[in-house]
């Protein structure tokens, strides 16, 4: 078997594993409450689960929100952002896994263009900002097989600092109810 014809099969592989992982997370996510249980490990098992689903969003940051009220924001913050960073290498690995049928979209194409023109920087814009289209910053740096190392640091600091307005943010607001009622 040729390398060539190696490489597509594991593209392939890495695919439908990144998809069928998808599926069953968000099929199970309502019973992810339970490992809130369990601190500050909970919180990042918690968000590398909601943020390993391609395209498919779990609530990540609410979590971040309500536990905030509960836990050290900052605790929350380090491990959600840190789990959600972990969590974000299943869409680096489906674009590094569909290189042929995502080049082929227009998002893509604007995408790379972000990324060549300003680098890590977009990864980090993108990973601080609460938006669907991270995914979509992931599969691009994996089709560019931009390095997993990069990809991880900036996609991490992005997270965490998303994290910790979510998480002091969260714990104001579940506070200030709290007095009130």
């Amino acid at each position: 078997m040729n390398d060539e014809r190696r490489q597509l099969i594991l593209r392939v592989l890495i695919l439908l594993l990144v998809t069928g992982l998808s599926i069953y997370i968000y099929t199970i996510r309502d019973q992810l409450a339970g490992f809130e249980a369990y601190g500050y490990p909970g919180i990042f098992l918690i968000s590398i689960l909601a943020n390993a689903t391609v395209i498919l969003p779990l609530p990540g940051v609410v979590i971040t929100s309500a536990m905030a009220a509960v836990f050290n924001p900052f605790g929350v913050a380090l491990a959600a952002g840190s789990g959600a960073a972990l969590g974000e290498i299943s869409g680096y690995l489906a674009g590094y896994s569909g290189r042929a049928v995502i080049e082929r979209k227009e998002w893509h194409k604007k995408m790379v263009d972000w990324m060549q023109k300003y680098g890590d920087i977009t990864i980090l814009v993108l990973a601080f900002i609460p938006n669907p289209l991270f995914d979509m910053a992931g599969i691009t740096a994996g089709v560019l097989k931009l390095p997993l190392w990069r990809f991880l640091l900036w996609t991490t600091f992005g997270k965490i600092l998303k994290m910790l307005i979510f998480a002091y943010g969260g714990a104001s607001i579940i506070r200030g109810l709290e007095r009130i009622f």
